[in-house]
């Protein structure tokens, strides 16, 4: 789950790290209104969307040389006028796609008199098992060229879950920062929050960039992203509250409800699988045999006939599907009950695409024998290598 900037910094606020003042504006009006608490005279209006790029991004309604999602306002009449071009608009950045997003929400900061900016984030590094801080002196938005062109200016410190963050990790971080005297220790102070912070919240990632250097020596979390493991949600009803259910693609939203993992892509044939791995698999075969998944789809090991339902009709939600590949390993959930939801999944919804359907394990025979008296003109498959020639055969005769 992710959350906006405005909303993360928040969360950082409380435990104690230091962001600019700031205030999230729906509508012009609050936009203005917001600049007016401030102090200014230098304003940042921000467009707000689950993002990033957005400082170079570009808005489909506007001309190509208009300014991109975050702009520095010198007054607050134009504060009023960046609000009105972004409102409602669809902002393109290199993380959103062609389609771009619309944004409906803004923040207006205090303008900061920058020296220096820095990287600094946080992520859950999977070859240790521990929390890794990155950290870079090259902060700002060309940061993706850095780890590319110069990965020699990034840092990575991994500190021990069971030791937890320790004075000389704080120190480390200050010193990849190239701080020195009372600014490494405020780089010091800030990681250990951000920590604190990120095993608090049961973050996947925090993200600050730019971290900032003022022209007052100060140190302040100038822009952060934040997402959070969706398993541990139930321990954060307060992350929960947050969830800005229009920045999601509204079929992963109704696959959530079943507590489907849905993932929508590009490609025009359907998959229902169990089990990620698997999933990732299909989708690899589907491309070796000369087309495109049109999503990832995974309905866990516990499907029964009211998932394997809803999943048939969220692949059926997109008009892309061509065809749909269902493949099924039948470990705890058995193949013949399976079997049965497919069956009642096709009827119910009245299923026009063709279907080919690979099971294997438990109860297998039985399942297939379901499949093969159901009156339905359902393709069977023995591997999976068969099951995607198969299918890509169905969709090709029918175009």
């Amino acid at each position: 789950m992710n959350v906006h900037e405005y909303q993360a910094k928040e969360l950082l606020a409380k435990f104690g790290v230091g962001i600019p003042a700031g205030i999230a504006a729906l509508t012009v009006e609050e936009a203005v209104a917001a600049a007016k608490q401030l102090p200014g005279p230098l304003y940042v209006v921000k467009a707000q969307i689950h993002a990033g790029g957005r400082g170079k991004g570009k808005f489909k309604e506007l001309p190509a040389d208009a300014k991109g999602g975050v702009r520095l306002a010198k007054s607050i009449e134009e504060v009023e006028s960046f609000a009105q071009e972004m409102l409602g608009n669809t902002l393109v950045t290199v993380q959103t796609g062609e389609a771009g997003k619309q944004v409906n929400r803004l923040y207006v900061t205090d303008g900061v008199d920058i020296a220096k900016e820095y990287y600094l984030s946080l992520v859950v590094d999977r070859a240790t098992g521990r929390v890794a801080l990155i950290v870079s002196t090259e902060g700002g938005m060309d940061i993706e060229e850095v780890a590319h062109a110069t990965p020699e200016k990034i840092t990575t410190i991994t500190i021990d879950p069971a030791q937890g963050f320790m004075p000389h990790h704080g120190r480390a971080v200050g010193f990849a920062l190239n701080l020195s005297g009372d600014l490494n220790k405020q780089a010091a102070k800030i990681a250990q929050q951000l920590y604190t912070a990120f095993v608090a919240l049961d973050c996947d990632m925090l993200e600050i960039n730019p971290l900032v250097e003022t022209k007052d020596g100060k140190l302040l979390v100038l822009d952060t992203k934040m997402s959070f493991d969706s398993n541990a949600l139930y321990r954060h009803p307060d992350v929960v509250a947050l969830r800005d259910e229009t920045e999601e693609d509204p079929a992963e939203i109704e696959a959530s409800k079943y507590d489907l993992a849905y993932i929508k892509l590009d490609g025009d044939i359907g998959c229902m699988v169990n089990g990620a791995g698997l999933a990732m698999a299909t989708m690899d075969i589907i491309k070796l045999n000369g087309m495109f998944p049109a999503n990832f789809l995974d309905v866990g090991g516990g499907a029964n006939k009211e998932k394997v339902t809803a999943a048939f009709k969220l692949i059926l939600s997109d008009p892309a599907v061509k065809g749909i590949l269902v493949n099924i390993f039948g470990g705890i959930m058995k193949c013949d009950i399976i079997a049965e939801g497919i069956v009642a999944a096709a009827k119910e919804v009245n299923l026009q695409v063709p279907l080919v359907v690979r099971l294997e394990g438990t109860n297998v025979q039985a399942g297939k024998d379901i499949l093969a008296n159901s009156g339905l003109p359902i393709v069977p498959a023995n591997d999976l290598g068969d099951a995607a020639k198969k299918i890509v055969a169905e969709v090709q005769k029918v175009a």
